[in-house]
């Protein structure tokens, strides 16, 4: 091919390895299995991971286990694949005509109809269905949770829904079962990827000292967003250092004070942490983007890539988290690292504080204390899979009925994900009552100067943001019967 940069690929599908000797650093993995290897079964539908035609399964070794994850190969370098393997709508199936499961209870509940999407449904489905030991017991809300990242447009979502609970039910002939040692075994034998234009250094330090080398080099974790660049902007880049090869930003450690969670963890471990901590954020969790997406993206990325109606750094802002950049010191021949903290990361629209040598290695949470009370809000056109019109998360501290310590953090209402600081100034030492939520509210509409978009007029952003303070107080209140995402039914009646 005439792209100037290209090297070698590796990585294991249907039983051997495949190696492609000249893949562009730029190209996605949609690309390679459609127009390489002539694998059309994965659909190319919206070209940016929002609609799920383009699922595809991908297997690594993580602590000696397989770890199967549903993710997009519309928006997903082809070599953040190397030394994984990788699972297609074509893999399921026997030889012989046999059906997979899922294909099978596809096929019985009648939930193909223009087709188009099936594939990723029917990826995402088997996804599940290994990672749940056969799809036993599910229920429609786990079934319609792991296709969140799926839309079919032909809006046959009860019968493949219907598919979902059956498939657990049905026998999974022999030759069609994982063999989850064989595939490790294969894992084994393909090695990391040689050096080139894209890099995937193993260590925190390689990686550093790889940013230091080629600071013009595109950073990327997911591609989630960078993806996108490829695919629609049709951006071409020789240079990619991915950060999710080092081993020591893979992990989430828990510390007295704070949890630490590594640049390379994904979007979807992340928020597990953050939910575990704080159960109430389970719901704002889910609707982050699809669960493709999750299981790509990474916080780390989120929080560097800096767009403002991005969700995850209001909701960091409001906690008080920091950030901790990283570089390699020439001189000292050491890791030199500094705290910021997330809300004084941003400069400006997607610009950053960082160096051109330093990358952001880790997400400093504070763990919760006692009197916490927290709620993160998302208004978007849709449910789940979609992007926030507004974004606000408020953490306070009330006792003896005066707001003793606010925090809030907000998305889609400036340049920058923001905190509304007058805000916090207009609650801290009020006391808690609907007279000062009221005029907190006022503030909170004053304070940013939001545009008007696709997603909404600076008019409905300004006039959400009040209301969602409100709500809050309502919800504080015990009305729960007020929220769409679970509603009292009874008490509405």
């Amino acid at each position: 091919m005439s792209h100037p940069a290209c090297q070698p690929l590796s990585f294991w599908r249907r039983g051997q390895p495949v190696t492609l000797p000249a893949v562009p650093t730029d190209r996605t993995l949609l690309q390679v299995l459609r127009e390489d290897l002539h694998c059309t079964g994965t659909k190319e539908g919206c070209g940016e991971g929002d609609c799920g035609a383009c699922t595809v399964v991908l297997g690594e070794a993580v602590e000696g286990r397989l770890r199967l994850k549903a993710v997009n190969a519309c928006i997903k370098t082809a070599h953040s694949v190397q030394g994984q393997a990788v699972f297609t709508v074509e893999d399921l199936a026997g030889d012989g005509g046999a059906l997979h499961p899922v294909q099978e209870a596809l096929v019985q509940c009648h939930a193909s109809q223009c087709g188009f999407c099936t594939p990723g449904f029917v990826m995402s489905l088997y996804a599940l269905y290994e990672n749940t030991g056969g799809g036993q017991g599910l229920d429609r809300a786990t079934a319609q949770a792991a296709l969140s990242g799926n839309l079919c447009r032909c809006t046959g979502y009860r019968p493949i829904l219907d598919a979902a609970e059956r498939m657990g039910t049905l026998p999974c002939p022999p030759e069609l079962r994982l063999d989850e040692a064989a595939v490790l075994r294969g894992l084994r034998t393909l090695g990391p990827a040689p050096e080139g234009g894209y890099q995937r250094p193993a260590t925190l330090e390689a990686l550093l000292r790889a940013r230091a080398a080629r600071p013009q080099a595109q950073v990327i974790a997911g591609t989630t967003d960078v993806g996108l660049w490829i695919t629609k902007q049709h951006k071409t880049y020789t240079e990619l250092l991915d950060v999710t090869g080092a081993a020591e930003l893979r992990r989430v450690e828990t510390y007295p004070h704070h949890i630490a969670i590594g640049a390379s963890v994904s979007l979807t471990d992340a928020y597990a942490a953050l939910v575990a901590e704080r159960p109430q954020l389970g719901t704002f969790a889910h609707r982050f983007a699809g669960l493709p997406v999750r299981n790509a993206g990474t916080l780390g990325g989120n929080v560097a890539n800096g767009s403002p109606i991005g969700d995850s750094m209001p909701l960091l802002i409001a906690l008080g988290a920091s950030v901790v950049l990283m570089r390699w010191d020439a001189k000292r021949r050491a890791i030199a690292h500094r705290e910021l903290r997330l809300e004084d990361l941003y400069t400006g629209y997607r610009q950053n504080a960082m160096r051109p040598d330093e990358l952001l290695c880790w997400v400093k949470v504070p763990r919760p204390t006692a009197g916490e009370f927290l709620r993160a809000e998302k208004i978007s056109k849709r449910f789940e899979d979609d992007i926030s019109a507004v974004c606000l998360a408020v953490r306070l501290h009330i006792d003896g009925g005066v707001v003793r310590e606010a925090s809030i953090g907000a998305g889609g209402v400036a340049a920058t994900p923001v905190r509304a600081r007058q805000t916090e100034a207009a609650l801290r030492g009020q006391p808690w009552n609907a007279d000062t939520v009221m005029a907190a509210a006022a503030v909170l509409r004053a304070e940013f100067q939001p545009i008007s978009d696709m997603r909404a007029s600076a008019d409905y952003r300004r006039a959400v943001l009040g209301n969602l303070l409100r709500r809050l107080w309502l919800d504080q209140q015990g009305l729960a019967a007020l929220r769409l995402d679970a509603p009292d039914l009874e008490a509405l009646a």
